[in-house]
């Protein structure tokens, strides 16, 4: 027995009591079907993108007060004195991140040559003695005075992207022939990565040769090449391990923590206590024992120990969330494109980010040598947050250029327009 069922106007028959393909797929579309519904609207990168940023923002600022508040009333009489400054940093980051939000992709193209030259000029005064400061045995900062100390090691990795997807593009028709895809893209970056190496910042290197190779991945670079280029890494990093002693501390105390505790595995064992003594939710928002001087680099290296500390390991794990849900939406936004130029750049925003983060939290986790990098966002520090947050704003305005992007933002503000004259025609009546 069949029994009719009107469907978009046309009539269908099928089995008494199973449910048409349409309405079952309606009534039980499953978490895989409705996750997969949600990627596939053309504002979710955007979304993505905004509402990581804004977390991750948002608990770095409460994790550095937290992580610094010691220290900083040690230093300054004041606990609030590292947070406010990264307050200031974000404040001035906020409207980096909107402008580059609104820029269209020929700014950033045109943006791409002058941030290379910028860069390479500021590494070089980085090694002049007067002009270049020392911190932690790496020459890798100038010094203006007051609050401002920048690190040139952490624009270059957004002038790289920047630059380096340009140069490509440019060379787009010539890339099958081996000598256009490496010149001058690897001499250039060559020669960014040896000023940072002779500051001494393996850990920034590493980051900046991990972008190369996404932009070379991305460009569609033989296999061979990267063989080489991977052979080459591998033997600077070696290198700069052995030559100073200091490292290769670091790297035996990797290997066990706990052989050198009260010297090179220091840092690695403290972390290691705070994370176990977090447990599954924590010790409690600012109740660390780690940050009372046992933990060196507490709100910037090792930020993500104290959130394992205060917030446990579900904190952590929803910290890694958001990260994913960064990431996806750069990647997103890198496959939706029609753009070359947007699609290589994505890419070496989601290779210089996704890197440092793995960087950084497996130096924490002891599962990693520890190089002294930021966590992205998170960690205190106004030279790594603002490039990044350029780089975010970038991949926004990339994200408000997708196919079908355009159309839902104009349909969008009609839609919340008219809930706001409904709200207020209500709260009226």
């Amino acid at each position: 027995m069949t029994t009719p069922t009107q469907t978009s106007g046309e009539l269908s028959t099928h089995p008494e009591g199973a449910p048409s393909p349409e309405r079952d797929d309606l009534s039980r579309p499953g978490f895989v079907a409705l996750v997969r519904a949600v990627l596939a609207r053309p504002l979710t990168p955007y979304y993505l993108l905004l509402g990581a940023t804004v977390l991750l923002t948002g608990l770095g600022l409460v994790m550095v007060l937290s992580a610094s508040s010691v220290e900083s009333f040690a230093a300054s009489g004041s606990s609030w004195a590292v947070a406010e400054k990264q307050a200031m940093w974000i404040a001035i980051g906020i409207p980096v991140l909107v402008v580059a939000s609104r820029l269209p992709v020929r700014v950033f193209r045109v943006l791409a040559i002058p941030a290379i030259i910028g860069s390479l000029v500021l590494l070089v005064l980085v090694l002049v003695p007067g002009i270049g400061v020392n911190v932690n045995g790496n020459q890798n900062w100038i010094d203006f005075g007051g609050p401002f100390r920048i690190q040139p090691a952490e624009a270059a990795k957004l002038a790289l992207v920047l630059w380096g997807a340009d140069l490509l593009v440019r060379k787009r028709r010539l890339l099958n022939q081996y000598r256009h895809i490496t010149v001058p893209l690897l001499p250039v970056s060559a020669l960014v990565i040896g000023l940072v190496l002779l500051g001494g910042d393996l850990g920034t290197s590493l980051i900046l040769m991990a972008i190369v190779a996404g932009l070379l991945f991305v460009a569609g670079a033989p296999f061979r090449m990267f063989v080489l280029l991977g052979g080459f890494s591998l033997a600077v990093v070696l290198f700069m391990t052995f030559e100073r002693s200091a490292r290769l501390s670091r790297l035996q105390s990797f290997l066990d923590p706990f052989a050198d505790y009260e010297g090179a595995g220091w840092q690695a064992a403290r972390s290691m206590f705070a994370l176990g003594s977090g447990g599954w939710w924590g010790v409690g928002l600012g109740a660390s024992r780690e940050k009372w001087g046992s933990l060196p680099e507490a709100h910037t290296d090792f930020i993500f120990a104290i959130i394992g500390e205060e917030l446990g390991l579900i904190g952590t794990i929803a910290v890694l969330l958001v990260f994913a849900a960064l990431l996806l939406g750069a990647v997103q936004v890198s496959l939706l494109t029609d753009d070359l130029f947007v699609r290589i750049a994505s890419a070496g925003v989601v290779v210089w980010i996704g890197a440092q983060m793995i960087i950084n939290i497996g130096g924490v986790l002891s599962v990693l040598p520890i190089t002294g990098v930021p966590l992205p966002l998170v960690s205190y520090g106004g030279s790594a947050l603002l490039p990044i947050m350029f780089a975010l704003g970038m991949l926004m305005s990339f994200a408000r250029r997708l196919p079908g992007a355009k159309v839902a933002l104009r349909n969008r503000r009609p839609r919340l327009r008219s809930r706001l004259l409904r709200r207020r025609t209500v709260h009226g009546g």
